[in-house]
């Protein structure tokens, strides 16, 4: 019995349940997806006809996903007069897993971020990006094979936990009052004011779960991100818990950078960054120099890390990061391997997950079937395989690395390659299909 609104429940399909604390998924799940804004239902159509036919392909019947829209962005808003109906964050935790498009964000004043809103609502607090080279793809730098990262960003304190007030506001005046005068420290008379929470909770988590994805993926290294040596109570804080969370919960499966030096240091003093060959990969999940194949767990400061991902790109795996060092981080990362636009990323808390597009809405292209439709398509591989259909996903990885290296893409791409084959946002999709 349908109980939603605005949303149909599909006649056939069941929910993915939560048995014994974990993930139970039937084999034809009912997953809610949202179309997006802009070019979102162009990416969406080519995205979901990849993830059909791989499902289909892989599983010859015995596996099919079953779709439910609902509704978020300017559909919802000519629909139901809300950008986002209530109903939309409830179906979404009803049935664990969904996916979505791009939707729209006005700069500066009017409605809040909904991603954001999406993320806080529902305690996604793992925003997960893998940045990954597909052969092909064109890139700005010389060697984008070399950098293979997974960024864990926390989705939902930072300044993007929306705790600001306007310029000129009685609240700005108030708090810029109490400050001078309480704690003698001087703000500009007129400024805006933000509040920046990083709590210990809020660090723990997302350092466990990136810790945890480490393991479960033989990834052999895990690097807190941070501006700690400026914003020592707030970004020095997330450094130092998420420490304490590894050596408290991780300790037989981690070794701390530090530690590691001092276990193969050589006589002469040398630390292993500095003699060849004994700290050479920190990745794989047997890093030279790390007896047991225990995670290294490091730091870095975020704008060394910005320069260290072009030089030093093979030296770092997973990377866990404050919200705004990590929006800032990620989209850097995906320019090295060809940019937003073959970008996946997913929105993760203990069970549920919203994947989505990384890239805006791009108005302008809107219904002109033009655009490339990889970032959605690769959110739906990482989709696949939280449900633990990984050979599906990896059917789709496959097919569309054989569609890009034919050089049969999207215009974006087209562009900056020679002797390339042009072709529509479904055509790509037609053509991954194709590939499988």
């Amino acid at each position: 019995m349908n109980t939603y609104k605005y949303a149909k429940i599909p006649s056939k399909g069941e929910k993915i349940q939560i048995i014994d604390g974990e993930l139970s998924v039937p084999n034809e799940p009912v997953i809610p997806f949202i179309e997006g804004d802009g070019i979102g239902p162009d990416i969406w159509n080519a995205a979901k006809r990849v993830i059909d036919a791989a499902v289909a392909k892989t599983y010859t019947g015995n596996k099919e996903i079953h779709w439910m829209e609902v509704l978020a962005g300017e559909k919802a808003k000519d629909i139901t007069g809300q950008w986002l109906p209530e109903e939309t964050p409830q179906i979404i935790s009803d049935f664990i897993v969904a996916i979505k498009g791009p939707l729209t964000t006005p700069v500066g004043g009017g409605i809040r971020s909904l991603n954001v809103t999406l993320r806080q609502v529902l305690d996604l607090y793992a925003c997960v990006r893998p940045v990954r080279y597909i052969p092909g793809v064109p890139s700005p730098v010389n060697h984008p094979e070399k950098l293979n990262i997974v960024i864990f960003r926390e989705n939902t304190e930072d300044v993007y936990a929306g705790i600001e007030w306007e310029s000129g506001s009685e609240e700005a005046n108030y708090l810029i009052d109490i400050i001078r005068e309480k704690f003698n420290k001087s703000i500009r008379t007129e400024s805006g004011i933000g509040i920046k929470p990083i709590s210990p909770f809020g660090t723990k988590r997302l350092i466990r779960k990136a810790i945890q994805y480490a393991i479960q993926n033989n990834r052999g290294s895990v690097t807190i991100v941070h501006k700690g040596n400026i914003m020592k109570f707030t970004e020095g804080a997330f450094k130092d818990w998420g420490y304490e969370l590894a050596l408290e919960e991780f300790r037989d499966q981690i070794i701390t950078e530090a530690e590691l030096w001092d276990e193969t240091r050589a006589d002469d003093g040398v630390t292993p960054i500095t003699k060849p060959g004994a700290f050479a990969d920190l990745r794989g999940g047997q890093p030279a120099g790390n007896p047991g194949g225990r995670i290294v767990v490091k730091d870095r400061i975020a704008d060394s890390m910005f320069q260290q991902i072009l030089t030093r790109s093979d030296e770092y795996d997973i990377l866990c990061t404050p919200n705004l060092n990590g929006d800032y981080l990620s989209d850097a990362a995906a320019a090295q391997v060809g940019g937003l636009g073959i970008a996946p990323g997913g929105n993760i808390g203990d069970y549920i997950a919203l994947f989505e597009a990384t890239h805006g809405t791009a108005p302008k292209y809107a219904g002109q079937d033009k655009v490339n439709p990889g970032s959605l398509i690769l959110s739906g591989v990482m989709m696949l395989e939280y449900l633990g259909w990984k050979d599906a996903a990896d059917l789709i990885v496959h097919a569309m690395g054989e569609t890009i290296q034919q050089k049969t893409v999207t215009y974006d791409l087209e562009r900056q390659m020679e002797g390339a084959t042009k072709v529509s946002t479904s055509g790509f999709a037609e053509a991954i299909v194709a590939n499988m």
